[in-house]
């Protein structure tokens, strides 16, 4: 299989302009690219942004009856396309076939600026979500949905900002994609990735969250360009946060999109300056993070004054934090991680989350 990297992630949405404000505003993103009625796209107006080497594309329905709108209504505001980068789309498009994906669109030449004559084609991914493997054509603006053409914008002229290049040294800047499954697709959805992408099992891990509990399985290319947390919950235990999202989501959908840094602390200190809200650690967390995770004694208070979780394994240890969800129906939101070493995902921060809040809550009744 040839599929490298996420080429863009694609978001369709009610309102576009709010969108592209949060991200552009809070987060930080760069608009290089605008495509809709004037540049061949009827239906739809779109916006493309840019921030160290991950690029949005935030998509908003101008008619009631099309796609997207039917998308939105069902899902809200939601990622409706995880776009892989390909060296060889006929052949990864006949394989994702072969491997069980419906084609959504035969290869055929792109029609965004610089990615020309390049190929493209689609194949459906879990529940409604399409996944375009795009021809490796690499431009300033990054890759652009190739389905449509492209307005630039100045800022597209700019070499896109991206972490240095040290195959194995460090992640790539769009650290993985969170999904939330249905309850009991976990194993099937997880070997079909491997059948129609060739992105294997990479790591599991059973988590329970007090009366709650989820599984999860973490599947990962050979490049470590693409990485997908799939989770579902457990239906034998009571419902949680996964049965939350799958129900305003009306099905399987990406929960949240991890983005990579290299400061953990000082980007959240820039984005809180920005105006991007994060969730609130109670302080009990903090009280027990030494034992927890040993050699934090020095960082523990910018830790606790940032709200960033640790979590370590056995190459290193991780800092993470997630950011509120900006949308209505709460379909979407983002994370932030620091990779010291550390491979895993930070489960091990839910219990503890889950254990602080309890102790917060104990000492608040006494």
């Amino acid at each position: 299989m040839s599929l490298t990297a996420v080429a863009f992630s694609e978001l369709y949405v009610a309102a576009r302009s709010e969108a592209v404000a949060h991200l552009v505003d809070g987060h930080g993103f760069v608009e290089v690219a605008v495509a809709g009625p004037d540049t061949g796209a009827p239906d739809v107006t779109s916006t493309a942004l840019r921030r160290e080497g991950v690029t949005l594309v935030v998509t908003q329905p101008l008619d009631d009856d099309g796609e997207v709108a039917r998308y939105v209504d069902r899902h809200g505001d939601s990622i409706a396309d995880i776009a892989f980068l390909s060296t060889d789309v006929e052949r990864d498009h006949a394989r994702a076939v072969a491997g069980g994906a419906d084609s959504l669109g035969a290869p055929v030449p792109s029609r965004a600026p610089g990615q020309e004559g390049a190929l493209f084609g689609a194949v459906s991914g879990f529940g409604d979500l399409r996944h375009t493997l795009v021809g490796d054509t690499a431009t300033t603006a990054g890759h652009l949905p190739p389905d449509r053409e492209w307005t630039l914008l100045p800022a597209a002229g700019e070499p896109p900002a991206s972490p240095p290049a040290r195959p194995g040294e460090l992640p790539p800047a769009l650290d993985h994609i969170a999904v939330c499954l249905e309850a009991g697709t976990l194993r099937d959805t997880v070997a079909f990735y491997e059948s129609a992408f060739d992105i294997p099992y990479y790591s599991s891990e059973y988590i329970e969250v007090g009366s709650q509990a989820m599984d999860s399985i973490v599947v990962r290319n050979a490049t470590g360009g693409i990485t997908f947390t799939f989770i579902e919950p457990d239906p034998s235990r009571d419902p949680g946060q996964i049965d939350q999202f799958l129900t305003a989501h009306a099905g399987a959908g990406v929960q949240h999109l991890a983005f990579h840094v290299d400061d953990i602390i000082d980007t959240v200190r820039q984005l809180s300056d920005r105006g991007v809200a994060f969730l609130r650690t109670p302080g009990t967390y903090y009280e027990v993070l030494e034992e927890r995770v040993a050699g934090m004694g020095e960082r523990i208070a910018d830790l606790r004054a940032t709200n960033v979780l640790v979590d370590r394994d056995e190459w290193g240890y991780l800092l993470q934090i997630f950011a509120r969800s900006p949308y209505p129906r709460g379909t979407l939101f983002y994370e932030y991680v620091q990779r010291n070493g550390a491979r895993g995902f930070g489960s091990s921060n839910i219990k503890a989350l889950y254990e602080a809040v309890e102790r917060a809550r104990e000492a608040a009744a006494r």
